[in-house]
């Protein structure tokens, strides 16, 4: 699966057109004629957004900007489009309109629909615009129509009491009803012809500021504090993954970051085989897990690092990371240092490729526990341009998680980037090997005076199951590599010394 936001072109009006009647069904024909698509495309390209998902064009969303002074916001829909003129849009304006969103509801599962109205969103803040308004229709309302007035109904939308298709999405990403409408859409019948005026405010809106960079400097991360516990199957195992991508994902994540070795709860049914066996078969399970983390990094529109889990390649066993890029790509880590324990009990081999994968947050290394504590890595991976590194870990006493630690912080301050670590905690009987865990997830920075004092942005409470959620800044890395107390990266003395890839 490969999923793009972008913006529309002419060449996409076919698949649009397909996906639009799919979306409205009979009234297809009545909404959008390519000459309607080209005009928008020409007077305003920047606000004509789609999802292209494997080649084609399932969803769009379609805006236009406006002077909020001089625009009648409560006039019909047809009337502030101007019939499809579009004469109300205004390069100068200060609010981004919404005129449409459709998504092919074949693939609604994939909160398509999230992406486009985030994707406003960052345009809206990029052309620093005060906000984003639209007119939203109510669809389930004909049912309550008899019993209840239109501000009632909204009002227990709001509250959750009533599930509504159109007004519940756009509430749950941040839109309030400024105004109920009349007569918006005198054809629709299914709302009683009734409408809300929806708003989204820009905070960061300066008035007397130009457009600001839509570069995205903010990255959210979220890391999980796994629970070993045991599950009754396979299922059991991906409810309990999707109910924490779930939660960390309505804070806005861009990233999750599970442990290491997260899945072993599901070597349980093998724990009469010797060690070995009973980790191939665990890797059996690998390909399908792999698969279900892909589906929620897209459907929940978030950067997944799928912990660490076993492999076979060649009859040789790996002990590998995952990175389920939200938009369906998939990048793979091998851990290249495998420890005494893995070798003994698994005859684990280390995997030989170091490498920095690019994603839209910036650049991602991803290395598995052991790893961290060999310096020569992260600095290769800081030369490719690394910015965020993850750590999935998991170790059984605290001696061996301050290792991590202690490693993982120093690889924050030498290589000027941020470090998650994210390990499993609590005891897991009837699994050889890996009886207990000991955990305190962190996320460090580095050390100078736009980071905390001591390094660490944030950690979670030790030995306990947790979601921790941190804020990092990218444009304070590009700010410390150039202007910081220490330059470590600029400073390193290359006339004597260098790490480097063998050939």
């Amino acid at each position: 699966m490969d999923i793009h936001v972008r913006n529309l072109t002419v060449e996409d009006y076919k698949d649009l057109r397909k996906s639009m009647a799919k979306a409205y069904g009979d009234d297809a024909g009545d909404v959008w004629t390519r000459e309607n698509i080209e005009d928008l495309i020409t007077i305003f390209p920047d606000g004509q957004l789609c999802v292209e998902l494997n080649g084609r064009v399932v969803a769009c969303a379609l805006s236009l900007i406006i002077d909020s002074k001089k625009t009648n916001l409560y006039k019909k829909y047809y009337e502030i489009i101007d019939d499809g003129k579009f004469t109300t849009h205004d390069d100068e304006g200060d609010t981004l309109y919404g005129i449409e969103v459709f998504v092919h509801p074949d693939h609604r599962s994939l909160r398509l629909g999230r992406r486009l109205y985030d994707a406003r969103k960052e345009l809206c803040e990029a052309m620093n615009l005060k906000g984003i308004v639209a007119g939203g229709r109510i669809p389930n309302y004909h049912h309550y129509a008899d019993k209840m007035a239109p501000r009632t109904y909204i009002e227990k939308v709001r509250r959750k009491e009533i599930f509504d298709p159109t007004l519940t999405f756009q509430l749950s990403n941040d839109f309030h009803v400024k105004k109920i409408l009349k007569n918006y859409l005198p054809e629709d019948k299914e709302s009683n012809e009734y409408a809300t005026l929806l708003e989204w405010n820009n905070i960061y809106y300066e008035p007397d500021a130009k457009a600001a960079s839509a570069s995205k400097q903010t990255i959210r991360l979220g890391l999980v504090q796994w629970q070993m516990r045991l599950f009754k199957d396979v299922q059991d195992f991906y409810d309990q993954v999707e109910f924490f991508v779930d939660a960390v994902s309505d804070y806005g994540t861009d990233f999750i970051l599970f442990p290491e070795f997260f899945n072993t709860p599901l070597m349980s049914p093998y724990n009469e085989l010797p060690e070995r066996a009973a980790m191939e078969k665990l890797s059996e399970l690998t390909q399908e897990i792999i698969e279900k983390m892909q589906e929620l990094a897209v459907t929940y529109n978030v950067n997944i690092i799928a912990g660490s889990m076993p492999i076979m390649e060649y009859k040789k066993l790996y002990n590998a990371s995952y990175l389920c890029h939200r938009s369906g790509k998939l990048d793979v880590h091998k851990k290249i240092h495998i420890t005494p324990n893995e070798f003994k009990y698994y005859g684990m081999v280390g995997g030989n490729e170091i490498k920095v994968f690019d994603t839209d947050c910036g650049r991602v290394g991803l290395l598995i526990c052991y790893d961290v504590e060999f310096p020569e890595v992260g600095r290769i991976m800081a030369d490719q341009g690394m910015q965020l590194l993850f750590v999935p870990f998991m170790t059984d006493t605290q001696n061996g998680y301050m290792r991590v630690r202690a490693c993982a912080q120093a690889r924050a301050i030498e290589n000027e980037c941020y470090v998650a670590i994210a390990g499993c905690v609590g005891n897991l009987p009837r699994v050889n090997n890996m009886d207990i865990q000991y955990s305190q997830s962190a996320v460090f920075t580095p050390s100078d005076f736009a980071f905390p004092n001591n390094g660490i942005k944030a950690e979670a409470t030790p030995n306990t199951e947790m979601v921790l959620i941190a804020d990092v800044d990218l444009y304070a890395l590009r700010d410390l590599h150039e202007y910081g107390t220490v330059k470590i990266l600029k400073d390193r003395r290359q006339d004597l010394y260098e790490v480097r890839l063998k050939e």
